[in-house]
């Protein structure tokens, strides 16, 4: 008997996204190592995300995040998205994705100030490596550039934190 599978069951990830800007309140935008550009699918670009632990606060997360996947945490939260966020998983992820046990991500999202300079990102320094490039990039520009799939949740979080491009590059 082939019986398939309810995802619709399955919970969310609890998840932390991070909107790192630099001085000139550009975006810190990362393109995923495990979504090489192929003849039918551009590449994706994405901003630092990543799971939380159970008891985890979530602002102590994000900042192991960036640390994680972009080789620093050299930055201050300077706000913070109310609500958690969710996205599904398109059906072609559904049971592979996130390891099997999840229907999608519930994120909380964070605006950071980049603090450092642009030699402090290593997007090597944890393996396995998340990004295999990264570029500063306009806040506006996000949801056109990430999967279809986190487009939404992208043009939210892009409509929300547009006033800290500006706080962003002000003196901290």
């Amino acid at each position: 008997m082939n019986e398939e599978k309810d995802f619709s069951k399955l919970p969310y990830r609890r998840n932390v996204g991070a909107v790192l800007f630099n001085r000139a309140g550009k975006v810190f935008l990362g393109r995923r190592a495990d979504m090489p550009q192929t003849e039918d699918r551009p590449e994706f670009w994405q901003l630092p995300q990543g799971g939380m632990d159970a008891s985890e606060d979530p602002r102590i997360a994000v900042l192991r995040e960036l640390a994680e996947e972009i080789g620093t945490a050299n930055a201050e939260i300077i706000g913070e998205y109310p609500d958690w966020l969710t996205y599904d998983l398109p059906p072609e992820l559904l049971g592979r994705a996130l390891k099997g046990r999840y229907r999608g991500q519930a994120q909380r999202w964070f605006a950071l100030r980049f603090l450092g300079k642009d030699e402090d990102i290593q997007l090597d320094a944890h393996q396995p490596q998340e990004f295999i490039a990264w570029r500063w990039g306009e806040l506006a520009e996000i949801p056109s550039l990430g999967a279809p799939f986190k487009r939404d949740v992208y043009r939210t979080i892009a409509a929300f934190f547009a006033p800290f491009v500006q706080a962003a590059s002000a003196e901290g």
